[in-house]
Parts: structure tokens; C-alpha cells; sequence
């Protein structure tokens, strides 16, 4: 029997999320649905989530993008990790590098041989055995050799920082391109069916309706369609990630780029630094229970590699996500589904696995439930997902500095990751939730590094000797010392292969 489909789909809102949204359906429904979308010039976007995760590369894969040409046009950089600072105890850094970490292993664990033989005073930190983090310590970059695969010059992941507002640019004449259409102007009012709550129509200042069957709430956080026409309620995450303001500031560029973004936690949050071919993000995320605005941007001033290029600018959120990311015709993406602050790096990723689960559940005109709920439940996976590792990083410290950090220490956590906690400091176990975003490499090094010790080790580690186990790391750690020697630095690798135009200041 064939569907009813629906036909007309409104995007509203443009930023990083709608024209992802309006890009990725382009290309998925490929010229068959009409999509437009609606967006006002006078409606600033926040515009500060730079930094990504290696995720995004399928997404740009999927859309045929060239990364030489995208990386130019977004002034962007390559990214093999994030640099933690102060986290732990003031003065203690660490790397959360991409991919994996030693070799590959089917039975034991690659880091609970690594993990014996540390405990043991035998071996160095787990930076030596991740290709990914042995050449952010020394700003090296070059992409997967990929035909090198059993060399660790093939297991290189990367992801990339580039300027917001240039990549949504960049995908607005992409999706233009594949028939998305632009309407400019300023929502007034929303049309609601009477007989079923569903939306009908946007209405422009002016007076002009924009009809549609789907609609696509990317409006940011006050969520013009999802919460402010159909009410669907928010969950609040505050009591688990309790910074609630973020203080935004380009600076000018230092003269070697870092492979990395930093994290450098302060005494009530933290600072990024993330850096681009034209410029450095800057931003302090902070609580203001505990911390002034004032204070907040004194501090990120004082703080900078270079010169402010802006005035700095506060943006207000709470961390948390609607009850429902699809009600009735309505899905909500981007910061209007929710938001968790950019520790990891995870919003643009939401907004990738928002498109990708709309276009595995996309409706017929019907809209069955069924559909509806079982992508509320999957786009409830990936928050739940991201959130439980970005609270890791506030509850596992030793800090004792102020109020905030001891705050953050003693509170109560979600049943899963304090479960996820013991596990580790038991046998140094990490086991990875169904399809859950960071697999078992990201959640070691970030609980090791925030200071998490586990008491032994997986007892099958010694089903081989001490000494084969001492060799076999000594070799890993040798061949990946040996291959970051030949990699260039980021800065030389992107003057000679992707070098953008210089901004006009």
C-alpha cells in the first residue's frame, strides 16, 4: 500500500544547526521534498561551538564535501585531542586524544597491559602509547595514512576547529545549490491546527505564511516552535552541570597552531582556546553562583595569547534538553533540543545525530507515533550519552580550591556513571553503553587524568609475562615515537595544503 508522503518541510532558524539541517536533507531526500528555510538577518547566532569531534568528517563525507576546500572556507584547523588543564588538581594536564590508544586486542585490553606495568612504576604515562596525543605534545599533524593500516601513521583520527559562521555560510550555498530555499524575515506568529495541535504555518512581520507538513525547530534556545508554540518541557541538567553563563571573545593568533583545544578549568568553570588560521575562540564557561560576570571576564582578559579582536559577549543557557526532541509535526535541533556545555566538544555532534535519526525516521504525512517515539528515545541515548561523560570531568577531581569544586565534588551523580566510576577503580574496566559516543579509549584517558586510580588490573594481563608485556610496550611506544618524527607540524602542514585567504581585519 502505498504512503501518503508529505512534501512541504520549513526549516526555522539558520546558525550552525539549520544550515546543517537544511545540507544534510538536500542531500537525503535528494530533490524530492521541498525545504525551505527561515531565517532573519537581525537574529544573531551564538556562533562560539568551533571545536568538533571526528564524527563530523562522516557528516561532511555524506554530503561530498572536499575537506581542502571546507577547511579553507571555514579559516579552519585540524584536531587530534583536547588538552585538559588544571582538572585534576591545580597544576595537572592531560591530553584526551582521538582514537585508539596502543593496538587493537581481542581478549585483554591494550591499556590494561599498559595499566600493570604503570602501577608498577614500568612504564610512562598513557600519552606515549596514542598516537593522537604523542603528536599534539609536539603541534605535529598529518591525516590517516590510509595506506599504511597496520602503521600508527594509519590509525590518526582527526576532527577540526573552524569559525562557526563561515561553515553555516558555507553549507547555506551548498544547500541552495540542491534547491533549499532562503526566506528572510522575522517570525511573528505560528499557525496551529485546531484538530490536532500540529503546525501549520509560520507567519513573517509583513504577513507572509510559510506552509509546511515538517517542521524543524534550529531557532536556539528559546525554541520559538518546540517550547514556545507546543509546549513541550524541558529537562533541567543544572544540578549535574551547574555553569549556566559563557563569556565569548576572539583574540588574535599565536604563531604555532596547536593540533588541540584546551579546556583550563577556573575556579568556578573553565576557559577553551581554540585555535584558527585567523584568529584564537576564547571563552570562559562559568557558574554565576559562584562567580560574577564581571569577574568571569577579567579573568578570560587576562588570559589571552593575543589582542581581544571583539568586545566580549555573555551567553545565558541551561544546561538540560526538551522532554521530547519530536512532538507532534515539530523536531527541535541544535540548542533549541538542548544544550551541554562544549567541554567535549559534543553540540555540533547532536545536531549531526539529530539529522541522521530524522532521515532514519523520516515521517509519511501520517506521522506515526511509533516513529516519534522511538526517535525521542534515541536522540534521549545521545544526551544522556554526552552528558554522563562531560559530568565526569566535574565530579572525578581532587581540587580543593573553592566553593564551586567542592560543589562539584560531593554531589550526587547519575546512577550509570557512578557505576561506570566503580568499575574503573576496581579492575580499570570501561565498557561502552550500546552505541553510546565516546568508546572505551576516551572514557580511560579522562578518568585517569581526572585522577581516578584503579586498584588492580584485568587479572588475564597475566597470562603473559612481565617481561613479553615490557617489550610489547616498549615496541609500541618506540614505533609511535618514531613515526611523529616524520610528521610535519599543523602549522607547516596547513601553509602548504590548505592554507585559507587572510580575513580582511
Amino acid at each position: 500500500m502505498e504512503q501518503k508522503k508529505l512534501k512541504d518541510v520549513v526549516i526555522v532558524g539558520g546558525g550552525t544547526a539549520g544550515w546543517m539541517t537544511a545540507a544534510g536533507l538536500a542531500n537525503g531526500l535528494k530533490g524530492k521534498y521541498n525545504i525551505t528555510l527561515v531565517e532573519s538577518d537581525l537574529i544573531a547566532t551564538i556562533g562560539v561551538g568551533e571545536a568538533t569531534i571526528p564524527s563530523i568528517r562522516r557528516f561532511n563525507d555524506i554530503l561530498g564535501i572536499d575537506e581542502t576546500e571546507f577547511i579553507r572556507a571555514t579559516q579552519g584547523t585540524f584536531k587530534l585531542g583536547i588538552e585538559f588543564v588544571n582538572w585534576g588538581r591545580l597544576g595537572d594536564r592531560y591530553i584526551h586524544g582521538f582514537g585508539v590508544i596502543g593496538q587493537e586486542t581481542w581478549t585483554v585490553d591494550f591499556y590494561q597491559y599498559w595499566l600493570k606495568q604503570h602501577l608498577a612504576g614500568k612504564a610512562p604515562g598513557l600519552d606515549h602509547y596514542s598516537i593522537n596525543t604523542a603528536a599534539c605534545l609536539q603541534n605535529k599533524f598529518i591525516p590517516t595514512q590510509r595506506d599504511m593500516p597496520n602503521s600508527p601513521l594509519g590509525q590518526i583520527v582527526h576532527a577540526y576547529h573552524f569559525d562557526a559562521g563561515l561553515y553555516a555560510k558555507y553549507l547555506r550555498k551548498y544547500a541552495e545549490a540542491r534547491g533549499v530555499a532562503r526566506v528572510e524575515g522575522k517570525i511573528e506568529d505560528v499557525v496551529v491546527r485546531d484538530a490536532d495541535g500540529h503546525i501549520e504555518a509560520v507567519v513573517l512581520e509583513g504577513g507572509r505564511k510559510v506552509a509546511g507538513e515538517l517542521f524543524i525547530d534550529c531557532s536556539g534556545f528559546r525554541g520559538l516552535l518546540i517550547e514556545g508554540t507546543l509546549k513541550t518541557g524541558y529537562e533541567d541538567w543544572s544540578h549535574w552541570l551547574p555553569c549556566d553563563t559563557a563569556i565569548a571573545v576572539p583574540c588574535a593568533s599565536a604563531p604555532e597552531l596547536t593540533p588541540y583545544t584546551r579546556s583550563t578549568a577556573r575556579s568556578a568553570g573553565w576557559q577553551w582556546r581554540i585555535p584558527l588560521q585567523h584568529r584564537i575562540g576564547n571563552g570562559h564557561v562559568f557558574c554565576s553562583k559562584f562567580m560574577s560576570e564581571d569577574e568571569a571576564t577579567a579573568i578570560l582578559l587576562q588570559n589571552l595569547d593575543g589582542e581581544p579582536l571583539a568586545e566580549p559577549r555573555p551567553v545565558r543557557f541551561k544546561t538540560g534538553k526538551r522532554k521530547q526532541a519530536w512532538n507532534k509535526n515539530c523536531i527541535s535541533i541544535g540548542l533549541s533540543g538542548g544544550f551541554i556545555e562544549p567541554l567535549e566538544s559534543t553540540s555540533i555532534h547532536l545536531i549531526q545525530e539529530g539529522i541522521a535519526h530524522l532521515l532514519s525516521h523520516f515521517p509519511s504525512a501520517g506521522f506515526e507515533q511509533a516513529d516519534i517515539n522511538q526517535y525521542n528515545r534515541m536522540m534521549n541515548d545521545e544526551y544522556v550519552w554526552a552528558r554522563d561523560f562531560v559530568i565526569l570531568h566535574y565530579k572525578a577531581m581532587e581540587r580543593t580550591d573553592s566553593p564551586f569544586w567542592k560543589y562539584c565534588r560531593e554531589m550526587e551523580i547519575p546512577e550509570l556513571l557512578q557505576h561506570k566510576i566503580d568499575l574503573f577503580r576496581s579492575n580499570g574496566r570501561v565498557f561502552r553503553e550500546g552505541n553510546e559516543l565516546f568508546a572505551k579509549p576516551s572514557w580511560v584517558q579522562v578518568m585517569w587524568g581526572q585522577r581516578i586510580r584503579p586498584q588492580s588490573y584485568n587479572p588475564l594481563v597475566d597470562l603473559i609475562g612481565e617481561e613479553e608485556i615490557q617489550g610489547y610496550l616498549d615496541e609500541v611506544e618506540g614505533v609511535i615515537k618514531e613515526c611523529v618524527k616524520v610528521m610535519p607540524t599543523l602549522s607547516a602542514y596547513v601553509q602548504a595544503n590548505c592554507a585559507a585567504d587572510k580575513m580582511p581585519m
